[in-house]
């Protein structure tokens, strides 16, 4: 008998969609149905995957008008920032366009004597586990290229998006791609462990929590499938005493409050040279006040509600926390009607006099408030930067190219931002250290990843 999923909508705390999970049955049709389309699709050259892919965003685009408000009921982002399609296509289109290229063996010899070389092959069946904040590209990030790469791919999109891996579905079928090569499919947590562990599954790539990796791991323990994961961070900021300030403040309020603060590479922590720290304060804290917190729907809104009411609550404790042991709040909560304990709307927070003892400043908020910290030199900035379990992202903001090349090399993390943050490259390796997860994706190097390496030692003369 099946279960469903409901997914709550934070707008109003309505039931917007509800499934019924996948039978054990459907669970082992879907995998019977991607093996047997696998079979064939690795004999598809490279460049006609492409144009099942490209056929794919030009019927996910299309879509447009129908996806913005329904990402807006579903996890909370206001209208007014569209969807997510511009980076979407950015990775399908990368991804699609250095294919050939990655995928193309690597040759050692070609001589009279020897051909030797080391070929790519498909992993077989990759399962794609997408969270709910980003959810179109953080999935795209791994769908195109596996099947680029000759698997195919299963999703099981997280419930607070259940419609996302819907409209993947729809479009994958609109571009005609043959049947089996792409299912969604609607499992339980309970489902996805057991499948894990199955031993029928060659990869899984998993972008959510660090609780929700430990139990990836578990459920694909002895099995051998290979894994991907990105578990979040608490991504720091350091504003050297020679940035551009007004673009500093404006990127980085922007990277630290867009989304509601629910981004994995968001800003959550910012150390300030003492020679601008005042400064940069006030002016950050004059933006944060100006956010409009409202309903997703409604144009004027530039912060929306959390996906989550325990989510926002989360925050709200760290806050309350932080202020109790000595933090100053920058932010009069009060004139946001929108926000109250136990709703997913809540307001934008800048915390100073914050220390790495206290929980904003250590653990990930996800959610919009910010801790700023005087430092008087670029080795404190470091330490600092550094004191955290996790590592995804980090910026410098200076005019000084060699520094924050040099300072950048000293940080522990997977991408250094130079007077940017809150992006992601798709010709650059996505990827993390620490509790931040293991794996990569997009660049050629998330192709190594999603294929496995196969030697040709070929002796020609005898």
């Amino acid at each position: 008998m099946s279960d469903t999923v409901k997914l709550i909508s934070p707008v109003d705390g309505s039931i917007y969609a509800e499934r019924s999970t996948a039978s054990d049955a459907e669970i082992q049709s879907a995998i019977k149905r991607a093996n047997a389309a696998q079979a064939e699709w690795v004999n598809v050259p490279i460049a006609e995957r492409g144009r099942y892919c490209k056929a794919m965003l030009e019927a996910m685009v299309a879509m447009s008008d129908e996806v913005v408000p329904e990402l807006a009921w579903q996890m909370g982002r206001p209208v007014r920032f569209g969807g997510e399609f511009g980076p979407f296509a950015d990775r399908v289109n990368y991804m699609t366009g250095i294919a050939e290229e990655a995928l193309s063996p690597l040759m050692v010899e070609d001589s009279g004597s020897f051909r030797r070389y080391v070929k790519r092959d498909p992993l077989g069946i990759v399962f794609v586990i997408a969270p709910w904040n980003y959810p179109y590209i953080t999935a795209v990030n791994t769908i195109v290229p596996a099947l680029m790469a000759g698997s195919a791919v299963i999703l099981k999109h997280a419930a607070q998006t259940l419609l996302v891996g819907e409209r993947f579905q729809m479009a994958f079928d609109k571009a005609g791609l043959p049947a089996g090569l792409f299912q969604n499919i609607v499992l339980s947590h309970a489902q996805t462990e057991a499948l894990l562990g199955s031993g029928a599954i060659d990869h899984c790539n998993f972008t959510g929590s660090v609780a929700g990796g430990k139990v990836i791991e578990k459920a694909a323990a002895g099995t051998f499938t290979s894994l991907g994961l990105e578990l979040g961070g608490k991504d720091p900021a350091y504003v050297r005493a020679d940035a551009k300030l007004d673009h500093a403040i404006e990127n980085l309020v922007d990277g630290a409050y867009y989304n509601s603060g629910q981004c994995c590479c968001g800003i959550e922590r910012v150390y300030v040279d003492e020679k601008v720290y005042d400064d940069f304060v006030e002016g950050f804290a004059d933006l944060a006040r100006g956010y409009v917190l409202g309903s997703p729907l409604e144009e004027a809104t530039t912060l929306g509600p959390m996906a989550q009411t325990k989510g926002a609550d989360f925050v709200r404790q760290q806050v309350a926390e932080a202020v109790r042991d000595g933090a100053t709040a920058h932010v009069d909560t009060s004139k946001f009607e929108m926000d109250k304990p136990g709703s997913p709307y809540i307001a934008p927070q800048v915390l100073t006099n914050v220390n790495h003892q206290m929980s904003v400043m250590r653990e990930e908020s996800f959610g919009p408030v910010v801790g700023i910290m005087k430092v008087k030199d670029e080795a404190e900035a470091i330490h600092l930067m550094n004191d955290s379990p996790y590592g995804l992202t980090a910026s410098v903001w200076t005019t000084d190219v060699e520094a924050a090349a040099r300072i950048g090399e000293k940080i522990e993390t997977g991408t250094v931002y130079m007077n940017r943050c809150d992006y992601l490259d798709p010709a650059l390796v996505w990827t993390g250290v620490k509790d931040t997860g293991r794996g990569a994706a997009l660049s050629r190097i998330g192709y190594e990843v999603l294929t496995r390496p196969k030697s040709f030692h070929l002796r020609i003369a005898v």
